[in-house]
């Protein structure tokens, strides 16, 4: 999920800074979470898409 969030984050022409400003985080936060370093809430993944990245998160289990 942090490889997501960082390509997106990229393409946007964000900093880790200015995502973590967006969504209410900090920067350490948003590198630990890019680079796989830190379990996220589903409520943290879903803001930062949502407020920090503008987009829609969607979840799916199939069997």
């Amino acid at each position: 999920m942090g490889v997501i969030i960082r390509e997106i984050r990229k393409e946007q022409g964000m900093t880790q800074a200015q995502l973590a400003a967006k969504c209410g985080t900090t920067k350490t936060y948003i590198s630990r979470i890019e680079n796989n370093a830190s379990d996220i809430r589903l409520s943290t993944l879903m803001r930062i898409v949502r407020e920090g990245l503008g987009g829609n998160l969607k979840l799916s289990v199939t069997q």
